[in-house]
């Protein structure tokens, strides 16, 4: 008996060190914080950002009120400025979402539709985790639709013809999103037949949609599949060969402020290529003058600012373009442009803004320095206006407008 209480005392010893040695182990490893998240209406986020918006222009308003910035009261109001562009900032992340979600669904739409049309696609996305604003997710997700269905129906042939061109029965679409330059590029690229030009420039002609005789170049071509009423399917199905949706598309884009281009080689697939800004709402800007009105540009697509001197203005003469560094740089007088008042100044600047690959030089007067935009829209009556996006109240209660640099670039280049 007593052999046995031994026994029994030494077991009960080290039951006891194995539960102290197992809660120093629990105390020692670092405790894993509980993820929570609270799911909120967009829509309140929305009138969120718009009494910010209105708090922003109130706050700017009493700072030029104020004489003395370098007094108490001044300096209260420069750091509470400070403050609401912090808030400001973590509002607007609240309204970025992982894209991710939004492609996966298409996996299934991808699917059927090349089952229904008899052929065999492989469908890769990558690039979910790159975060874009809600309400752009939301606009872009039928246009994108409409292009991955003419990827799989015009781009990637049928089996069959794909084995007698010497390629895998099986075809290939990536949907892939990644960030740049500030923007968020969204690409739909296929390895299928590619862009017939002379096919699309045939149509283009018979649609009116250019004339003959023109000198147009490859990526020119391109862009006319988005014409309304253009079509180069030989029948009419359910997924292509009405004549709509592309131009459609492109139309949506644009009033994203964003922009669309397409790649293509014969015999290899095609590449179409978006760029959107990452917000529809609130954007880091740099205000300037032209003439009598206030812009604002986009603070990510500015590259550089170059003032001219009296010797420089005079060179240019009319001139389109300038020598910056070795680069022949194009110039887009904004004056000329919008039909703008001839400055009080003398002094004349060149912002030099880019967009994906495309870069230009902006004459304008005045550069007033950088200014935290929140984005108003201009109305249907604004609609047709080239080259702006919005509108922005300042402190002083000005209007200023904000330039659509994708187009203004669109515009040099087609002047």
């Amino acid at each position: 008996n007593q052999k046995e209480e031994e026994e029994e005392i030494v077991l009960n010893q080290k039951e006891e060190e194995e539960i102290v040695l197992n809660k120093k182990e629990e105390s020692s490893e670092p405790k894993k914080k509980a993820v929570s998240s609270l799911r909120v209406d967009s829509s309140k986020i929305d009138i969120l950002i718009n009494y910010m918006s209105e708090i922003s222009i109130t706050n700017s308003r009493i700072l030029t009120l104020i004489d003395d910035e370098g007094s108490e009261i001044g300096e209260t109001v420069i750091h509470m400025k400070q403050l609401l562009e912090f808030v400001s900032d973590g509002i607007m992340d609240m309204r970025m979402v992982k894209v991710g979600d939004s492609f996966n669904k298409f996996r299934r739409i991808v699917s059927d539709t090349a089952k229904k049309i008899g052929k065999d696609v492989d469908f890769v996305i990558s690039g979910e985790d790159t975060e874009l604003d809600k309400t752009v997710v939301e606009r872009i997700s039928d246009p994108l639709l409409h292009m991955l269905r003419n990827s799989i129906d015009h781009g990637v042939e049928l089996p069959e013809d794909r084995v007698a061109c010497g390629k895998p029965a099986q075809g290939r679409v990536d949907l892939r999103a990644y960030q740049d330059s500030g923007t968020i590029v969204i690409e739909i690229e296929d390895n299928g037949k590619g862009l017939d030009r002379d096919r699309i420039l045939a149509k283009a002609i018979e649609n009116g949609s250019v004339k003959k005789n023109n000198n147009l170049s490859d990526s020119e071509i391109y862009k006319l599949i988005f014409s309304a009423g253009l079509s180069t399917a030989e029948t009419v199905s359910a997924i292509s060969g009405r004549g709509v949706g592309m131009d459609v598309v492109k139309r949506n884009i644009e009033d994203l402020r964003g922009s669309v281009e397409i790649e293509s080689t014969i015999g290899q697939g095609s590449k179409i290529t978006i760029r959107l800004p990452l917000t529809l709402a609130v954007i880091d800007g740099f205000l300037l003058q032209v003439g009598d009105t206030k812009y604002i540009i986009p603070l990510e697509n500015i590259k550089e600012c170059i003032e001219l001197t009296t010797i420089e203005q005079e060179s240019l003469n009319g001139n389109e373009f300038i020598n910056v560094r070795g680069e022949v740089l194009p110039l887009l007088d904004i004056r000329l442009l919008l039909g703008e008042n001839k400055s009080i100044t003398e002094r004349q600047n060149i912002v030099i803004v880019y967009f994906g690959k495309k870069i230009v030089g902006l004459l304008v007067d005045e550069l007033l320095g950088e200014h935290q935009t929140v984005i108003k829209s201009l109305g249907i009556v604004f609609d047709q206006l080239s080259g702006i996006s919005g509108a922005s109240v300042l402190g002083s209660g000005e209007i200023a407008l904000i330039f659509d640099v994708a187009r203004l670039i669109e515009l040099r280049n087609e002047g």
